[in-house]
C-alpha cells in the first residue's frame, strides 16, 4: 500500500478521494494506498476556501485517521506520493516548490496554475527533479463522455465540438480558471491539443468562448452562471452530431480521476501529458485576456 500524502484541506475533493482509497466495502473503491498525513493548508485571502479547512481537516482526521502535519514538509517525508489538493491554484507553484526536491511523484488537482508562467515553472521543475506530474479535472472522466470518445465510428469523424457548464466567477481566483477549467478540460478531451488562438465574450449572465485548432476543428466552451447545474458537451462528427450528458453518469466521474491518478503512481503511466496541461493553462488565460479586450482573439 502506498503511503499518500495530501496538501490542501480546503476542497471536497480532501474528502471524497480519501473515502474512495479507504472504504474497500464501497462501490467505486480504488486500492493501492491510503492519506496517511495532510498538510491543511489554506489562503487567508481566499475566503471561500479558508473557511472549510477546519471541517474538512476534523473529519480526516475522525473519521480516516490522517495524522495532521504542521508542515509541507512534513508530509513530504512520511509519504510515498502526493496530492496537492488546494483549492486556490495561485498557491501551486509555491507549494509545488516545496514538494519537488523530494522528488516523490504529484498529483496537483486543477487548474495546475492559474497563469501560464507559473504553470512552465512548475513543469520545468518536474523534469529537474524527474517528477512523474498529472494535473486534471474529473470531467475529463465522466463515462458518458469516455464512451462517446471510446466509439470509434464516432470519434474518428470528430469535426468538432462545444463543452457547457456553469461557469461561476469567484473574487481571488482569475476569471475563468475557476469553473471554465472543467469545461476547457472535457474540450481538450475530445479534441486534443492544438489550438492556435481564442477569443471570449462575457455578459452578466454567460460567457462565449471559441478556440480555434490548427487543423481546422472548432471547439466552444459555453458558461452559464445561472441556470445551469450540470456539464455536458455537443459532439460534431461526420456521423452526426452526439450529445453528452454526465448528469447521466452512475459512476462519479472523480472515481475515474483517482484511478488514473493511482495508476501514474503505482506503474508511472501519466494519463494527460504536460504539455496538453500547459496548453490547457494557456488557453484559459487567452480566453481571459480575450474577454477582458471584447472579444478580440489572442494567438496561444
Amino acid at each position: 500500500m502506498l503511503k499518500i500524502g495530501m496538501i490542501g484541506l480546503d476542497t471536497s475533493h480532501s474528502v471524497a478521494f480519501t473515502e474512495l482509497l479507504h472504504n474497500s466495502t464501497g462501490p467505486y473503491y480504488v486500492p493501492g494506498g491510503q492519506v496517511v498525513a495532510a498538510f491543511p493548508g489554506g489562503t487567508p485571502d481566499f475566503p471561500f476556501g479558508a473557511a472549510r479547512v477546519k471541517g474538512f481537516t476534523d473529519e480526516m482526521s475522525g473519521k480516516y485517521g490522517v495524522r495532521i502535519c504542521e508542515s509541507i514538509e512534513a508530509v513530504a517525508e512520511a509519504s510515498d506520493v502526493i496530492l496537492l489538493e488546494s483549492a486556490d491554484g495561485r498557491v501551486h507553484l509555491k507549494q509545488f516548490e516545496v514538494l519537488a526536491p523530494y522528488g516523490k511523484p504529484v498529483f496537483i488537482d486543477k487548474p495546475l496554475a492559474v497563469s501560464y508562467q507559473d504553470a512552465m515553472r512548475i513543469a520545468e521543475m518536474a523534469e529537474r527533479y524527474s517528477i512523474k506530474l498529472m494535473s486534471s479535472s474529473a470531467l475529463r472522466y465522466s463515462e458518458e463522455l469516455v464512451g462517446a470518445l471510446e466509439d470509434p465510428s464516432f470519434a474518428s469523424g470528430l469535426t468538432g465540438a462545444e463543452a457547457f457548464g456553469p461557469m461561476e466567477m469567484l473574487e481571488g481566483q482569475p476569471g475563468y480558471f475557476w469553473y471554465g477549467i472543467h469545461t476547457a478540460e472535457m474540450l481538450y478531451r475530445i479534441l486534443g491539443k492544438g489550438c492556435r488562438q481564442v477569443s471570449a465574450v462575457s455578459w452578466p449572465q454567460h460567457d462565449l468562448i471559441t478556440g480555434e485548432w490548427e487543423d481546422g476543428r472548432i471547439g466552444t466552451i459555453r458558461g452559464a452562471r445561472e441556470g445551469m447545474k450540470g456539464f455536458g458537451a455537443l459532439l460534431y462528427s461526420t456521423q452526426g452530431p452526439r450529445l453528452v450528458d454526465v448528469t447521466k453518469d452512475k459512476k462519479p466521474f472523480y472515481a475515474g480521476l483517482v484511478e488514473r491518478i493511482m495508476d501514474m503512481f503505482m506503474t508511472g503511466k501519466i494519463d494527460v501529458p504536460i504539455n496538453e496541461t500547459l496548453e490547457i493553462v494557456r488557453f484559459l488565460e487567452a480566453a481571459n485576456e480575450s474577454a477582458s479586450r471584447g472579444g478580440v482573439p489572442v494567438k496561444l
